[in-house]
Parts: structure tokens; sequence; C-alpha cells
């Protein structure tokens, strides 16, 4: 399963649009994705991308592109607080953009046990500045929506176990 960053789609489908309706469809983006049901943000994202194919058709192309990658938080029915980490990739880059600081600056790497061997150190350096995502606490949840799809995918049957954990 993959989870394109709302933020950044969003980004995409307003640089096509005029000052104006940039602002408007900003927002309108934004209540769209924080809908409460996958079903809803759909009907929402699907009358907005009607309206831009009369205004914009590259900016309504840009919106259908991986959309359903955009709404699959929705999908696996995530709390809004772990939705607001997960939704975008600040998580993921504010970590790449740490690391960057202490690898930038080698100019040869010599073999990829070398590079895992400094990305682990710099990773072990930074930890102690690094936030918690928001809703942390819901991951169990997370991991277990995430066994139950592979489950569903795979015709297999989530273990007893896991069921226990998510519950704890």
């Amino acid at each position: 399963m993959v989870q394109r960053c709302r933020w950044h789609k969003r980004e995409n489908v307003i640089s096509y649009l005029n000052d104006v309706d940039k602002v408007i469809y900003r927002r309108r983006l934004q209540d769209a994705y924080n809908k409460t049901t996958r079903k809803e943000a759909i009907r929402a994202l699907e009358r907005i991308h009607q309206e831009l194919e009369e205004i914009n058709i590259s900016a309504a192309k840009s919106l259908m592109e991986g959309i359903k990658e955009t709404l699959t938080i929705h999908e696996l029915g995530l709390s809004v607080e772990l939705s607001r980490s997960l939704s975008t990739t600040n998580c993921i880059e504010g970590l790449m953009s740490q690391i960057a600081a202490y690898t930038d600056k080698v100019d040869r790497w010599h073999n990829s046990n070398q590079i895992q061997r400094w990305f682990a150190a710099s990773a072990a350096d930074i930890e102690p500045r690094m936030h918690r995502i928001k809703g942390y606490r819901f991951l169990k949840v997370l991991r277990f929506k995430l066994k139950e799809k592979i489950a569903e995918k795979t015709g297999e049957e989530v273990s007893m176990q896991t069921q226990r954990l998510v519950k704890e």
C-alpha cells in the first residue's frame, strides 16, 4: 500500500491555476482530504475534478493522477492524529535532511556497507532531536490494519495474537 503526499498533490494541482483560484482550490482540496470517510473524500475530490475540468484541464488531470494513493489513510481507517503525520512526507523529509548534514560532505563512498554504517550512525546521533509523530500511540492499529490488508490480498487469516496486540 502506498500513501502519496497530500500536500504535494494539492500543490501540484493548484500550480496550474491563477492566483485567485489557487486560494480557493487549496482550501477546497484540504477540506476534501479532511473528510472522515474515504467515500466522502472521493465524492468531494470528484466534484472538484469536475469543476477543474472547466477551469484548467491540466489541473484536473493532475488531481486524478494517483488520487487513490492519496486516500490510503482513509482506506485503512486510521485515526485523525496518526493521519496528520502520515498524510505527508514531512516525517521522512525531516529525517533525510538531518542525515544529509552528515553524509553530503562525503565525496566518495567505497561500498554499500560504508553508506549503511554512515546512515545508521547519523540516525542514531539525530534520534534525540527527532519528534514523535502525532498519534504514535495508534501505530499498533496501523500495523494491524496493514496485516489485515495483506491477509485480505493473500487469502490468509490475521492471527489471534495480532488482534490481541491491537487491543492492548
